[in-house]
């Protein structure tokens, strides 16, 4: 199925419904949720999906799990997706929080397929076997670390999402505790238990899942260095090939 709303087949009796959807740039899906579990795929593009405790960074050819239930927004920036729609009870291991993952060249190819199935299946024919294997593809998908906690406190979760726009390495934390009128322990403090990093690892890791959005829009890597304020390119790249275990230039477009 292509460009079909999930509440016209959502009650097909299927335990997988496949669509996929053309989005231009700059599309936001406001906050919703679905019955359903979710395998946001896309093919092209960056996404970024947001929740009430975080956000995370989908770059192009992997794929975002959600939990059914689960409220969230995604800003999609020229994104073609390939969506599973998972019932529940078909999907009893799916992760309870959001998470990004990697996706093998099988599950690529599956998720092309897979949208050219017609909804109500067959369960006992080729359809229906290329579906189960889906289902046991997504079992295996290994996470990758490109989600971002956000608190919930609302002045200090301004910050952090005013920040994510334009993050800078050198920002210090005794910056945001001005901000908030509070003593650098206590901001110190207040932002571990309310991300479960610390300022410097959260730091970091926005700046790295800046990077890979300006990577996968065709930003240099030393254009990149720059606008987060690393000394040198050489010093961005070992700390996100340390925080991702790849190199910087594998996020560019191919």
């Amino acid at each position: 199925m292509r460009n079909v709303p999930l509440d016209e087949v959502d009650g097909i009796d299927r335990a997988v419904l496949a669509i996929g959807t053309d989005y231009p740039p700059g599309h936001l899906l406001a906050y919703h949720r679905h019955r359903r579990a979710q395998l946001l795929y896309g093919a092209i593009g960056i996404m970024q999906v947001e929740t009430a405790d975080g956000s995370w960074t989908v770059p192009p050819r992997r794929a975002v799990l959600i939990p059914p239930g689960t409220d969230h927004q995604v800003l999609m920036d020229g994104v073609t997706t390939r969506s599973l729609y998972l019932e529940p009870a078909a999907v009893p291991w799916f992760p309870v929080r959001c998470r990004v993952v990697e996706v093998s060249p099988l599950l690529r190819e599956l998720l092309l397929a897979a949208v050219d199935v017609p909804p109500e299946y067959d369960r006992h024919g080729r359809d229906g076997a290329l579906v189960e294997l889906i289902l046991h593809e997504i079992r295996n998908l290994a996470p990758l670390p490109f989600d971002l906690p956000l608190p919930a406190r609302a002045d200090l979760r301004q910050l952090c999402e005013a920040f994510q726009s334009a993050p800078s390495i050198r920002e210090a934390p005794a910056e945001w505790a001005a901000r908030l009128g509070v003593s650098t322990r206590t901001f110190n403090r207040s932002f571990l238990a309310g991300t479960g990093l610390s300022f410097q690892q959260w730091r970091q890791r926005a700046c790295v899942l800046h990077a890979i959005r300006l990577l996968s829009a065709g930003r240099t890597v030393t254009g990149v260095a720059a606008e987060l304020a690393y000394d040198t390119p050489a010093a961005f790249s070992t700390m996100f090939r340390k925080q991702t275990g790849t190199a910087p230039s594998s996020f560019q477009p191919r």
